[in-house]
């Protein structure tokens, strides 16, 4: 089977069959996750305490919008 026939039977295949397809492809190319999928104790305060930052002031930062304006000047001079 080619590449391209087997990426032209990808969407047929049930979530559970991509599912496997995908820890194959993880155990084969060793990107599997590390752990579980948890956050760890560090990543959970940092992740607290951006939050908080943002709920004191929630107008703080830029817009998705402003971010991709950058981003696209950025890319484009």
């Amino acid at each position: 089977m080619t590449k391209t026939e087997i990426l032209a039977e990808l969407p047929k295949l049930t979530p559970a069959e991509l599912a496997e397809v995908q820890a194959k492809l993880d155990e084969l190319t060793g990107d599997g996750w590390l752990d579980d999928g948890r956050l760890s104790p560090e990543h959970k305060a940092a992740l607290q305490a951006e939050l908080a930052e943002h709920e004191k002031d929630p107008d703080a930062g830029s817009s998705w919008e402003e971010v991709q304006a950058r981003l696209r000047a950025k890319l484009h001079s």
